[in-house]
């Protein structure tokens, strides 16, 4: 039986994997994230698997390699956190879970809006100490306002139904754009010039990376609303601060935060040392943080855990890797294409 270390584990995490393996890998659960320090617990395992805030560098990629470990099967979407001219160097190969709901994370996404939209967080504190004035709650209609999609994949597409629901003006930027979608798309500054509401549903590549930062917030519409349910490098988290305070953006819902990866998913409510700008933002009333659960449904669990289980399946049996991406994917037109020109035997490498 194939051994996994399967890293940063979380309850959900185990019964949900529990219940989809039946029984054909032994699953070695713990619940440190992998990195350099933690590579000794993948000691006489076949395979890793691990999640979007992993640091999956040189380093830990040798350290796999060296171990006998071929296959690094990745539990998420995102995988700026993998160095990926290390894997291919190593023969690594890297595989991941392209999409396990995006109604999942576009659902997420309107939750934050519509929170942010009513102050439905801080009417919810003021009643549990029984004060239930409305002063400071007035709110306004989403009926009627323009929603400015920044990536209209699934995910995004999705979300721009719900404002259409709404009955939202709905306009898309892309690098990409998919004329299919039968959106209309705009230049990235015209759409932060005319939108309301600006919401994020794409990859963090070099060309992505803050790309809401305070050039483009001076080009934003004043007291306009930022989402972000994608990867929080795409803010520069300064600049956005500054803009908060200033009046420039109005509300910010954020479920992704650049330097997530040493506060998110643990409890850290007992740490004296802080994250500065974060702690600022989490006490502003008129921003919401959630800790990168977008993704947290019982079917994106079920399909995280189904898809992960069949990319190993599909590895060990020697069969083609759909879920493959490898150094050479990512220099083809996008990263999100993943498609390997070079692919032979439905592999990378």
């Amino acid at each position: 039986m194939k051994k996994i270390a399967f890293f940063d584990t979380k309850p959900y995490d185990r019964e949900s994997f529990d219940r989809q393996n039946g029984g054909r890998y032994d699953i070695r659960y713990f619940e440190t994230r992998l990195t350099a320090a933690a590579l000794p617990l993948a000691d006489g395992c076949d395979a890793a698997c691990a999640f979007v805030n992993a640091e999956i560098d040189r380093a830990v990629v040798t350290g796999l390699v060296e171990r006998g470990i071929k296959i690094l099967a990745m539990r998420c979407a995102g995988y700026n956190n993998v160095d990926f001219k290390a894997a291919y160097d190593a023969g690594l190969a890297v595989v991941r879970v392209p999409a396990y709901s995006p109604y999942a994370v576009a659902e997420h996404a309107a939750a934050l809006l519509l929170s942010l939209t009513r102050h439905i967080h801080r009417a919810s504190a003021r009643t549990r100490d029984f004060n239930f004035s409305l002063a400071g709650l007035t709110g306004f209609d989403l009926h009627g306002k323009t929603a400015g999609i920044v990536g209209t994949g699934k995910i995004g597409r999705i979300f721009a139904g719900i404002c259409a629901g709404f009955g939202m003006k709905v306009l898309a930027y892309d690098a990409f754009p998919d004329p299919a979608t039968g959106l209309e798309y705009v230049p990235l500054d015209k759409l932060l010039a005319l939108s309301d509401v600006v919401s994020l549903h794409c990859p963090l590549l070099p060309a992505t990376s803050h790309m809401i930062n305070a050039e483009s917030l001076a080009k934003a519409k004043t007291g306009f609303t930022l989402i972000n349910t994608s990867r929080g490098g795409l803010v520069d988290s300064e600049a956005l601060l500054a803009a908060l305070r200033d009046g420039s953006v109005g509300a910010a819902g954020l479920d992704v935060y650049e330097e997530e990866s040493e506060w998110f998913y643990e409890d850290r409510s007992d740490a004296t040392r802080q994250n500065k700008t974060l702690s600022l933002l989490v006490s502003m009333p008129n921003v919401i943080v959630t800790s990168h659960q977008a993704f947290l449904t019982r079917e994106a669990l079920a399909n995280i855990a189904q898809t992960t289980l069949a990319n190993l399946d599909a590895y060990f049996s020697g069969g083609p890797l759909d879920n493959e991406i490898c150094y050479r994917c990512l220099g083809v037109e996008s990263a999100s294409n993943a498609v390997c020109p070079k692919r032979k035997s439905g592999r990378c490498l």
